[in-house]
């Protein structure tokens, strides 16, 4: 009895709290008020009336939110369930007596809990900061939920954006739902924003740059207007006076345009009118915002005003929305019927023009060069020339701007007229049933033609035949230059003087240099001598390098078949291997040149995983395969191992590929194989251009360092990085730089190892390189 005399005791006494901190605070919001869009209260205000929380106008509807109260319009800092629909005028909103704050949408009274508290609250209360805060049913001094802790698109004074929280745009001024941006406190401390969709360091629009790993770090704005960036960046706002009932309210927001920006509103005395000014912005220019403006259009800023405009060829989508972007005003090739019609196409070119997205191939012509690849090359939307550099892109196009002070004129392909297949004019009905008749007749005809070549041409193709498919079908995109040539054997026996100086020789045959009679032009010719392998990797590389195109990567002039001969012709590269010169005491490159070969290895790779029309593996990156020309530009050769990944393919199952020393270790796990199993190749060979050594070597001073990447990480971890150079000066933050990229390279985990495209960043030093973890180095050359 006196237990149960104590418990009841306790509970008034928590009881009498409660309420007596409600007295004392009319403010409060107490369990079992609710809310109407049209019926008073629709609103819960703060203590100063600056800050409300409650029904917003959003569109025929409304909305739950919070919003700071100016005239004539207020200003929505933050939504409750931003991408549900809004609700009608007979919705309510309720703290229920039981401490949950649910909606009542009115028609089927179906309740919706609008936010996540974890427990039921004993009452509520919207700050003076902009706040709304729930209190804990047992505990009236503990926060059990707060809107600050989850941003939309606004912080307000005194609120942090913790790491790993964003902050997503509204889709416009008036509709609050989640927009096309982001804000993103990362985790290295870096603050970056980000189209949707996206989390590509390239798709990147704005940073912060302060990359500070290991720390916790946040974004503050603090409530006299200073943003804070952790301890180690601020935004050199100037301090202004608190927010107050009469003073300044401040908020920095990831606007609809993308563009993050610091607001103040300064309130003034005597009830005048708010007085809103931009404070700090992140980008001045709205078409730096990578898609500002959608698919197939571009940015054109006319003073401070910026617009979308579509590429020609293209019409909006939807007129009244532009930045939704543009699609194509006609229809692509086919077989004609009523339906359908006949594009030929023309180029209309655009200056000052620029494509920002990575273009499918680049190629190195002349303007009018440029402007034909992209003709012919059917895979070709547009092609951007600048300074002897053809860039080609498919379909859709992105992150498109105008820059009146760059040299650049962008080629678009587009309809240059119709063949009609229906409305022509005649005489009499009987004509134009005859009109649709031929018409029709000489449609199927061509149709059938096409089947009947097609399907001879299936039954017809040999083995020969699929090796010359490539003269067959024309260039196939590739001017005339790149076609590739067949060769009969007499011609490259001839070459090279019945194949008497040899090169280099692999497992399945050798590489003999030759002299063309035609022009007098030195090749590389392989010789495939083992007749089963030889065939597997003769189709491999037909298949693999004779759809690419790139200075770094090894050129394929053409071919022979002839019986079981198989024979493949090259560029000549005449100073060798990268091995060559790499692990010659005498002659290696010096430290700046070694970092440039990195680059243009790292370049060709970047190529193979995401440029190219068809992505590749080449699942034998070592320094023998990478050759050099007179300029010692680095080029990748030896596609005999490659593996191509069909269109949305990101991983496969193959056999063990490679060479021992350069393999990742999921090549021994039975487990599907990514391009990731090319960065760590890639990252071993790093290392043997930073040290000038082979992955192993047993002539060395200590046993610790017969492993290479063994010995570099205890070289790291133990500061003593000068050992990796002996004696020669080099830049030791760009060594430091480089080693840290190769141990990120040869993680075990492929999920941990950047692509090819953060390392490429990395080596140029646009990104900062995090510490890397100990690689697990027991499979290490295994």
């Amino acid at each position: 009895m006196a237990s149960t005399i104590l418990v009841l005791s306790l509970l008034l006494s928590v009881s009498s709290a409660v309420v007596g901190v409600q007295d004392e605070n009319p403010n409060l919001i107490k369990l079992g008020s609710s809310l109407s869009p049209t019926i008073q209260p629709s609103s819960w205000s703060s203590p100063s009336g600056r800050f409300a929380f409650g029904f917003y106008q959003q569109g025929n509807g409304f909305s739950v939110g919070i919003w700071l109260v100016e005239d004539p319009v207020n200003t929505v800092v933050w939504t409750a369930k931003r991408d549900d629909q809004p609700v009608s005028s007979d919705a309510t909103l309720n703290l229920t007596t039981d401490g949950w704050l649910v909606l009542r949408t009115g028609q089927g009274e179906e309740t919706t809990h609008i936010i996540n508290a974890s427990k039921p609250a004993s009452f509520a209360s919207m700050l003076d900061s902009g706040n709304f805060v729930l209190y804990d049913y047992n505990n009236s001094s503990e926060i059990i939920w707060e809107s600050f802790d989850s941003p939309t698109d606004t912080i307000l004074g005194g609120q942090i954006l913790m790491s790993r929280n964003k902050l997503v745009s509204s889709e416009s001024e008036t509709d609050h739902s989640s927009g096309r941006f982001y804000l993103i406190m990362q985790e290295d401390g870096n603050l970056v924003a980000y189209p949707v969709n996206t989390t590509k360091p390239i798709d990147a629009y704005w940073a912060t740059g302060t990359f500070a790993y290991n720390y916790n770090h946040s974004l503050y704005l603090y409530p006299n207007g200073t943003l804070m960036l952790g301890s180690i960046s601020d935004f050199n706002a100037s301090s202004s006076p608190s927010a107050g009932r009469n003073g300044t309210i401040f908020r920095a927001t990831l606007d609809p345009d993308g563009i993050f920006r610091r607001y103040s509103h300064n309130f003034g005395g005597n009830g005048s009118r708010a007085n809103t000014t931009i404070r700090w912005s992140a980008l001045h220019d709205p078409c730096e915002v990578k898609g500002v403006c959608g698919f197939n259009s571009y940015c054109s800023l006319v003073g401070t005003k910026h617009d979308c405009v579509c590429l020609p060829g293209f019409d909006f989508i939807d007129p009244n929305r532009r930045f939704r972007g543009c699609e194509r005003n006609f229809t692509e090739e086919g077989c004609l019927d009523l339906k359908d019609t006949v594009v030929q196409y023309k180029i209309i070119s655009v200056e000052n023009l620029i494509l920002v997205d990575h273009p499918f191939s680049t190629e190195f012509k002349d303007r009018e060069d440029c402007e034909k690849s992209c003709l012919d090359d059917r895979n070709c939307a547009a092609a951007q020339f600048q300074i002897d550099s053809c860039k080609k892109q498919k379909l859709p196009l992105r992150y498109l701007k105008m820059n009146p002070n760059v040299s650049s004129t962008v080629f678009f392909k587009v309809s240059s007229g119709f063949i009609q297949s229906r409305n022509r004019t005649s005489e009499s009905d009987g004509n134009k049933r005859l009109v649709l008749i031929v018409t029709v007749s000489l449609g199927s005809l061509t149709c059938l033609f096409a089947a009947i070549a097609i399907s001879s041409s299936l039954i017809y193709r040999r083995r020969k035949v699929q090796y010359t498919r490539l003269l067959q079908n024309g260039n196939m995109g590739l001017s005339e230059e790149f076609t590739l040539r067949l060769f009969t054997y007499e011609e490259l026996e001839k070459a090279t003087n019945g194949f008497k100086e040899e090169l280099g020789r692999g497992s399945l045959g050798a590489v003999y240099r030759g002299v063309l009679s035609q022009d007098n032009r030195i090749v590389a010719v392989k010789r495939l001598e083992k007749i089963d392998e030889g065939e597997r990797e003769f189709k491999a590389e037909m298949s693999a390098i004779g759809r690419t195109h790139h200075k770094n990567l090894i050129r394929l002039l053409g071919f022979c078949i002839e019986g079981s001969k198989r024979l493949l012709v090259y560029e000549y590269m005449s100073s060798g291997s990268l091995a060559q010169i790499l692990f010659n005491a005498e002659g290696r490159p010096i430290w700046r040149e070694r970092i440039r070969i990195a680059l243009d290895i790292a370049r060709g790779i970047l190529y193979l995983h995401e440029e190219c029309e068809t992505r590749i593996i080449h699942c034998d990156i070592k320094p023998q395969n990478v050759l050099m020309d007179e300029f010692w530009t680095a080029k990748i050769s030896d596609f005999g191992l490659a593996k191509l990944l069909m269109p949305n393919q990101t991983r496969t199952f193959t056999g063990f590929r490679g060479t021992g020393g350069y393999v990742a270790p999921e090549w021994q796990k039975n487990v599907p194989i990514t391009v990731k199993a090319d960065v760590y190749s890639f990252g071993i060979v790093l290392l043997e251009i930073v040290c000038c050594r082979s992955n192993m070597e047993v002539n060395v001073s200590s046993a610790d360092e017969i492993i290479l990447s063994s010995w570099v990480y205890n070289c790291f971890v133990a500061g003593e990085l000068d050992k990796l150079v002996g004696y020669e000066e080099v830049d030791m933050k760009a060594l430091e730089r480089m080693v840290k990229i190769a141990l990120w390279c040869i993680q075990d985990e492929p999920a941990h190892r950047p692509s090819m495209k953060t390392v490429i960043l990395m080596i140029e030093g646009i990104v900062d390189t995090s510490i890397p973890p100990s690689p697990c180095l027991s499979f290490v050359n295994s």
